[in-house]
């Protein structure tokens, strides 16, 4: 059984992100289901739920796998606001927590520092890589591929909406686990077409 504060995300998602007509998917495919997440991951009472829940998961993930974790983030935009919110949330429940946040960006700077990875991401970092949504899961590798080559080891994924349509597969085709807070078949009573 779901704890409340997941259900209460659900509920959320539902009423604020999930739609249902025509969509173009980020990976050019046709669909009749689409998760505008960003209208929950960003609205105050979404993030502090995904914050809750996300950081609720993490450790039990970590736990069970054995592994530690101290740094969290994805590929921008998608994953940008879960990662801070679950920062938040370990930063909240134990002030001590060594859990950082950071985002990749989709290239690297032009300017600056040239950086491809923003935030509080050191090579050696045990990292959680979190997105929003995963459909093929092309920008969770594409995440996983900049942190690698940035001297950071992946715990493992968690993911706010899994569409089951093949992202979590191919992530674990590379060898890592992937833990959806949620799938396609949590928030619609609809079969996968």
């Amino acid at each position: 059984m779901a704890s409340p504060l997941k259900e209460q995300l659900r509920a959320l998602l539902q009423q604020k992100s999930v739609c249902h007509g025509e969509f173009t998917l980020a990976s050019g495919a046709r669909s009749d289901f689409y998760v505008d997440a960003r209208v929950t991951t960003m609205d105050p009472r979404g993030a502090l739920l995904i914050g809750q829940v996300g950081w609720g998961l993490v450790k039990e993930t970590a736990s069970k796998l054995g592994r530690r974790v101290n740094a969290i983030g994805g590929l921008t935009m998608g994953a940008d606001p879960v990662a801070l919110s679950v920062g938040i949330a370990a930063q909240l429940e134990d002030p001590s927590t060594p859990l950082q946040v950071f985002t990749v960006r989709k290239s690297a700077k032009e300017h600056g520092r040239l950086k491809r990875i923003e935030g509080n991401l050191s090579p050696g970092d045990s990292v959680v890589v979190v997105d929003d949504v995963i459909t093929t899961g092309g920008s969770t590798i594409q995440a996983i591929e900049a942190i690698e080559e940035a001297g950071g080891r992946i715990a493992f994924v968690i993911v706010l909406v899994d569409r089951q349509e093949g992202g979590r597969e191919n992530i674990e085709k590379r060898g890592h686990t992937v833990v959806p807070i949620f799938t396609r078949s949590d928030l619609v009573k609809t079969p996968i077409s």
